[in-house]
């Protein structure tokens, strides 16, 4: 029993092997006071982070606080041993790490902020609320554009767009409110799982090297049976009504498609880089920022463009009118709660593996439950947790796995999320949003539907990417 419950605990805790490597000589600290008084710390502050519904606390205040009290503990013992710089190293190793995916995040973020302020999300939502869809019609509209938009957006943004619409047309109807932010949220994580973009996990693998960019696309089908299964079982028990239309119509402001076909460049500039030139996908993104830069320099000094009849009024600076564009605002508009939390996360979790628990977690799960089993189980924890330290584990593990298996736990860390409202980012910040109408209660009693959509999508993948099982992942290939 002390054995699985240490091996559940390693996989929320990622770890970082490299870094041990990199030090010469690694103490096991897993039996010692220290080892045991940092898994304390560590699950005390996760505590505190699955509780911020409820406390209010910012996420990552507690994560920030462990990693510094952990870090400390290792690195007053290894001190201790005559080895003062092993912590540093192993430090230095885990923040190269959280920089990259950092600053590619800031990017998407950045991206995401200018396409909100340019009012692109608003604009697709007054044209949804205006055709006046029946409630059936909406719920699986705001499902398909959820699937099809978080690739390309992130599926906290996405599920946040299109519950904005449910809201606007759902009224008091609380049913077809809880029902559709149900299928939103499976969809937008299902979505986000067959591409590089579309979830931090994915973003993870794929900047580690395991995976290539196209070969995410093999997992489309068994994300497309994840999202529909539970989907068409909902359907029959939405309300076959009509809302009112609404005749809102919002214009979308200058420059707004010209910066949705920029940050598709900046895609694909990540992408080369990455693909062709052997450089880190996160160059890449740091260039497209630069696109829209220059293009919001552009955007800054027409701004006169953006005012009717300037000429007359001539008074650009005048409060009430609209502001002209400033790409650092929307850099500091990111979620920079997310970004330290990530921080957080990675350090803290790297000072554990550090200390040793990494080797037996991956002994009990990969080597006596076998890959499939873990890989399984993992997607099942990711709906307790996040699945941002559930991957990082498994990545810092780097148990020997076929690429099949890799696409496998890409997919799971994914998508089991959706069985619980507090798995993933998105069903948390749509407790937020409908509050009182979307709730943990009522995501639960449609858990074992979407469970079965999870089993469903994980059976369809080893079915039509059996192929896949018998080719090695890139880094494993590629010497890790």
């Amino acid at each position: 029993m002390k054995t699985l419950f240490t091996s559940l605990l390693i996989l929320i805790f990622p770890v970082s092997s490299l870094a041990s490597g990199q030090t010469g000589e690694a103490l096991d600290l897993t039996g010692e006071t220290i080892g045991i008084l940092s898994l304390i710390i560590f699950s005390l502050a996760y505590l505190l982070v699955m509780a911020e519904e409820f406390t209010h606390l910012r996420k990552s205040k507690p994560v920030l606080l462990a990693a510094g009290i952990i870090w400390a503990m290792i690195a007053t013992v290894y001190a201790s041993h005559g080895m003062p710089h092993a912590a540093e190293v192993a430090v230095r190793h885990n923040f190269l790490e959280f920089s990259e995916l950092m600053m590619f995040l800031l990017v998407a973020m950045t991206y995401i902020n200018a396409l909100e302020e340019r009012r692109v999300f608003e604009a697709l939502r007054s044209w949804l609320v205006r055709k006046g869809f029946g409630f059936r019609q909406l719920f699986w509209l705001t499902g398909i554009l959820a699937f099809f938009i978080s690739p390309i957006a992130d599926n906290l943004t996405t599920a946040l767009l299109m519950c904005a619409v449910v809201l606007a047309v759902g009224g008091d109807n609380r049913k077809f409110i809880l029902l559709a932010c149900i299928n939103i949220v499976v969809a937008a994580n299902a979505g986000g799982a067959f591409s590089p973009f579309g979830d931090i996990t994915t973003l993870m693998v794929w900047q580690k090297g395991i995976v290539d960019f196209g070969t995410f696309f093999a997992l489309f089908i068994p994300s497309v049976v994840n999202f529909v299964i539970p989907a068409a079982i909902m359907h029959f028990a939405i309300p076959d009504m009509h809302p009112e239309a609404s005749d809102e119509v919002t214009t979308m402001k200058r420059g707004a498609r010209r910066i949705i076909l920029l940050f598709l460049l900046t895609i694909s500039t990540a992408v080369s880089f990455h693909n062709f030139l052997h450089l880190p996908p996160v160059l890449g993104m740091m260039t497209g920022l630069a696109y829209l830069q220059f293009f919001g320099y552009y955007l800054k000094k027409t701004f006169d463009k953006d005012i009717p009849d300037s000429g007359e009024h001539g008074d650009l600076m005048d409060p009430a009118l609209p502001a002209p564009f400033d790409i650092f605002n929307k850099v500091a508009r990111a979620e920079w709660d997310t970004l330290l939390f990530f921080y957080g996360v990675i350090l803290a979790v790297g000072g554990l593996g550090f200390i040793g628990y990494l080797s037996l977690a991956s002994e009990v799960m990969y080597a006596q439950w076998g890959a499939t089993n873990a890989n399984v189980a993992v997607g099942v924890l990711s709906a307790i947790v996040d699945n941002i330290p559930v991957m990082f584990a498994v990545l810092t593990m780097m148990p020997d796995m076929s690429m099949g298996q890799w696409l496998l736990v890409t997919l799971t860390a994914g998508v089991g999320g959706s069985m619980l409202s507090i798995g993933s980012a998105a069903g948390v910040a749509l407790m937020g949003q409908a509050r009182g109408k979307y709730t943990f209660v009522g995501h639960l009693k449609w858990t074992p539907v979407i469970a079965l959509g999870y089993a469903a999508s994980i059976w369809v993948h080893l079915l039509v990417n059996d192929s896949y099982f018998a080719l090695p992942a890139l880094g494993i290939a590629a010497g890790g």
